[in-house]
């Protein structure tokens, strides 16, 4: 089973920590507490990138780290990667 981190319980995307396969179930561990849970992947999703652990709706705030990061250019299903391709960054303005 692959594995990713969610940093905070507000996140709405789980970080992978290892490269994730399609259809492959990936363990969500909270970095506070000891829960997680489990998302079943949609895409191939590369380490160090996102996956969502909720169905997120076009121009909602992605949430990472307890903090939005950017916002949803389209609808993004829980287990689908999440990056530039469905995110528009807040980090460099509008």
């Amino acid at each position: 089973m692959a594995r990713g981190l969610i940093h905070s319980d507000q996140d709405n995307v789980c970080v992978a920590t290892t490269d994730i396969k399609k259809g492959e179930e990936v363990l969500c561990a909270y970095l506070e507490g000891n829960s997680h849970l489990i998302v079943k992947s949609v895409d191939d999703i590369p380490l160090g990138h996102k996956i969502a652990v909720k169905d997120v709706r076009q121009g909602e705030k992605v949430i990472k780290y307890g903090r939005p990061i950017g916002v949803a250019t389209q609808s993004i299903s829980k287990g689908q990667h999440v990056h530039v391709h469905n995110l528009k960054s807040m980090r460099w303005g509008k």
